[in-house]
């Protein structure tokens, strides 16, 4: 059974980027092609710049989370194929173009960045969870990349940790189309409100 849309304002909200950088985006540096193409082809990036200005408008946290492995690979273990991936090409290591954001995105002052050099999941290793509750966040938005594993894993983290979870299906992507819909079906549905942007823009009061 499908829930109804809730027309009640969110409840302590914060817009939450994560890992909308160059060497996931930009189809000539990713590590994933196919992720790419799916983010290019949704046009993501305009639609997560438009919430993000919604939100600050509003005074409300727009949080950037990000991956820049350590110069010397330390922390790094081999043991996925994400991790196995990231030694062998040395992608996304801090002070490459692989790290940075699209300008579209790019932080601004009053914006939050929480930056991990290990792991695959967003609370990892990270300040995140004390930056949110130091901002008294009660509900994470999330937009970015990917619903195959960084999203998800953000969501149930989340979840563990109290907070409440929305994720702005449209200003998502995963490695593929078919991949997207079948993880929003059946795995971040689980966890999260699956809403629009437009919808969550209603919400913010």
């Amino acid at each position: 059974m499908t829930e109804a849309p809730s027309t009640e304002p969110l409840t302590a909200p914060a817009l939450v980027i994560s890992e909308c950088q160059r060497g996931i985006l930009d189809p000539d540096r990713s590590v994933s092609g196919g992720l790419a193409a799916h983010a290019a082809s949704r046009g993501i990036v305009p639609r997560i710049a438009r919430l993000a200005g919604e939100f600050r408008s509003r005074g409300l946290p727009v949080v950037h989370c990000t991956i820049a492995h350590r110069q010397d690979q330390a922390g790094m273990v081999a043991n996925s194929y994400l991790g196995k991936v990231a030694l062998r090409e040395r992608s996304m290591t801090e002070g490459t173009r692989d790290v940075e954001i699209p300008p579209e995105l790019a932080p601004h002052p009053s914006d939050l960045v929480s930056n991990r050099a290990t792991g695959i999941t967003a609370f990892y290793g990270t300040e995140l969870d004390a930056m949110l509750r130091l901002q008294r966040v009660r509900t994470l938005v999330l937009t970015g990349v990917s619903t195959n594993v960084a999203l998800p894993g953000l969501a149930f983290e989340a979840v563990n940790r109290g907070y409440h979870v929305v994720v702005a299906e449209d200003c998502t992507a995963g490695a593929s189309p078919e991949a997207h819909t079948f993880l929003l079906e059946n795995q971040l549905g689980v966890a999260a409100r699956i809403r629009s942007a437009e919808q969550i823009r209603a919400r913010l009061g």
